[in-house]
C-alpha cells in the first residue's frame, strides 16, 4: 500500500509547524484557524475545544483543507483537501498533551480552561499536493 503523504511531507509535518484549517461556517462560507497538528499513519492529526467555530464546522461538514508551510522555506508547503473521518472528545486530552510536547516542550497543555472539552480531529487526506514537487 502506498502512502499519501511522501518522507518530505511526513519530516515537515514532525517540525514545530503550524499548519492552517479552512472548515465551512454554516452559511458555506470559509473559516481558516492555525492549529498544531501531527500525523497518525496516513491522517492529520489536530485538537481543539467544543465551542469553537472550527469543531462546529467540522463536527457539520467533513469537507476540509489544509495548508503547511516550512518555517525554515516560505516556498516549501504542502496543501491537502480531504474529509473529517474522526471527531472524538475520548483521549482527547492526552493528544493536546502530546501536541503541547512537541509545539511548547512541556508535559501537559498550560491554556486549558475551566470547562473545556478538548476534542480531536482526525482528516483523511484526498489530495495532497508538496510545492515543491
Amino acid at each position: 500500500m502506498t502512502e499519501l503523504f511522501s518522507p518530505a511531507a511526513r519530516e515537515l509535518i514532525a517540525k514545530k509547524v503550524l499548519a492552517h484549517v479552512a472548515s465551512l461556517d454554516a452559511d458555506g462560507g470559509p473559516n481558516v484557524s492555525p492549529v498544531w497538528v501531527e500525523l497518525e499513519g496516513d491522517d492529520l492529526v489536530i485538537n481543539t475545544a467544543l465551542g469553537r467555530a472550527k469543531a462546529r464546522n467540522l463536527a457539520t461538514d467533513a469537507r476540509v483543507a489544509v495548508s503547511i508551510v516550512d518555517p525554515d522555506d516560505d516556498h516549501s508547503l504542502i496543501t491537502l483537501h480531504g474529509s473529517v473521518v474522526g471527531f472524538t472528545t475520548i483521549g482527547a486530552d492526552e493528544v493536546i498533551d502530546r501536541l503541547a510536547q512537541k509545539y511548547l516542550g512541556v508535559d501537559a497543555y498550560p491554556n486549558r480552561r475551566e470547562g473545556e472539552v478538548r476534542v480531536t480531529v482526525t482528516i483523511h487526506p484526498d489530495r495532497i499536493t508538496r510545492q515543491p514537487e
